[in-house]
């Protein structure tokens, strides 16, 4: 094993554990990292996976089976002392937890204990965990408390943690994630990205004009920067998916925006620019429905259930749309940040044409490369999650973390590594997710 304090002018390595898709692979990888080794347990997401990181061994299955938990920490070791353990375990428990309970005592908290175990057994240098934003002011903070207890490992580790928007870090979409950053004690304390404040900029401004874009009172700096389609640090859905208006196997035009002409780079089509199919319903809807609107813009003739002969869904009062449908008739506006994506084709509609998003518009939002390809594994694949192919990409997507925002994270966590002793001073950092 190579000594801690000579890495030999070494990478910096890193372990994706819950890894999906690898939307935080992806921004690890472009902030300066080796990514070692991943796992996860659904198929498609690791067909994904293999096919976007050929070097990086992919371990597929239950991290919690002991099989498993050793291939993963003997990839961990194969580069010495592992400099990075990341990742975003399901914690289905957190929501129930009361004052006085232990998060990770409790048995459905079981992959979260994974990663507690697997750090206290590997001892990277850091470490990165990620997840909903709902979980930061649970119980009155007591489980973000509990976690930041947690990973220090009785105070082995300096944590630190905070709610971040991808959206502040050139990620076309307002999307909050609570994120956990920890060094080891010998090694100083970690510090979060900070990125440009324009999604609180944003919500000001629109709750000040009615839904235009407006400059309010010390916000004119940062709407201008999202205004510009030049500056990739805050991007509107036009600016990411303008190049992306027919769908089909080729771009509408060149790239007009410097969001896209990172993301096009290293890629001659788009793959997956075909839309699901939409009902005549919808599409009459979308047509009396702005850009930025939603289901309370629609006049009464179209908010009845069914406006043809054509029966869909569950009928509910068999008469009226219900709340719910607030979610499935949203349209993008072209000047403002696109709605959280989420694993569902139609969380979104565009803003120009009464249609759904294809699965390339969803990544873009998401910030992901067009170079990244998403796949699923053959069909009948032992434990493939059911809903077909064009639901599995969809629900790839959308569960990945924004490689944007994986990227200001790994390039925190790097540049407080390579201040540390016994790293190498400098490092060449990448310069975005398309790099």
């Amino acid at each position: 094993m190579p000594d801690e304090l000579d890495p030999a002018h070494r990478n910096l390595v890193a372990a994706d554990l819950f890894a999906g898709a690898g939307g935080l692979s992806e921004g690890l990888r472009a902030a300066g990292f080796d990514l070692v080794v991943s796992v996860d347990h659904d198929p498609d997401a690791c067909a994904t996976y293999r096919q976007n990181f050929p070097e990086t061994e992919v371990v597929e299955g239950d991290l919690t089976q002991p099989a498993v938990h050793e291939r993963l920490a003997a990839a961990a070791r194969t580069r010495g002392t592992l400099d990075l353990l990341a990742g975003g375990p399901p914690c289905q428990a957190f929501s129930q937890m009361r004052n006085h309970d232990r998060l990770i005592d409790d048995p459905r908290n079981r992959l979260y204990r994974e990663f507690v175990c697997l750090l206290d057994e590997l001892r990277p240098r850091a470490m990165l965990l990620e997840n909903v934003p709902g979980m930061n002011q649970l119980q009155g903070g007591v489980v973000r408390r509990q976690i930041e207890e947690d990973l220090s490992l009785r105070g082995d580790y300096i944590i630190t943690s905070g709610v971040l928007d991808a959206g502040d870090f050139g990620t076309p979409q307002a999307r909050e994630r609570l994120v956990f950053i920890g060094l080891r004690a010998d090694l100083g304390e970690p510090e979060l990205p900070r990125g440009t404040g324009v999604v609180a900029a944003l919500r000001l401004a629109r709750r000040e004009s009615a839904g235009r874009l407006y400059e309010v009172e010390g916000q004119a700096a940062l709407l201008r920067t999202l205004q510009d389609p030049q500056d990739a640090r805050a991007v509107t859905a036009h600016q990411a998916l303008s190049d992306l208006l027919v769908p089909g196997p080729a771009y509408t035009g060149e790239p007009q925006t410097a969001f896209q002409k990172q993301v096009r780079r290293g890629s001659r089509a788009p793959q997956g620019h075909l839309p699901s199919r939409i009902r005549e319903d919808t599409a009459r809807r979308l047509d009396a429905i702005p850009p930025g609107g939603n289901i309370y813009d629609l006049p009464d003739d179209l908010l009845r259930r069914y406006l043809g002969d054509a029966k869909w869904g569950p009928a509910g009062n068999g008469k009226l749309l219900s709340r719910r449908h607030f979610y499935a008739y949203r349209r993008l506006h072209p000047d403002w940040l696109a709605w959280t994506a989420n694993t569902k084709a139609d969380f979104a509609y565009h803003y120009a044409a009464p249609r759904g998003l294809s699965m390339r518009e969803a990544a873009r939002i998401q910030g992901f490369p067009d170079r990244f390809q998403i796949i699923t594994a053959p069909r009948g694949t032992p434990g493939q999650l059911s809903g077909g192919a064009r639901h599995s990409i969809y629900r790839q997507v959308g569960n990945a973390v924004p490689p944007p925002l994986a990227i200001a994270l790994g390039r925190a966590i790097a540049v407080q590594l390579r201040a540390a002793p016994g790293l190498p001073a400098s490092m060449p950092l990448a310069a975005s997710a398309a790099a």
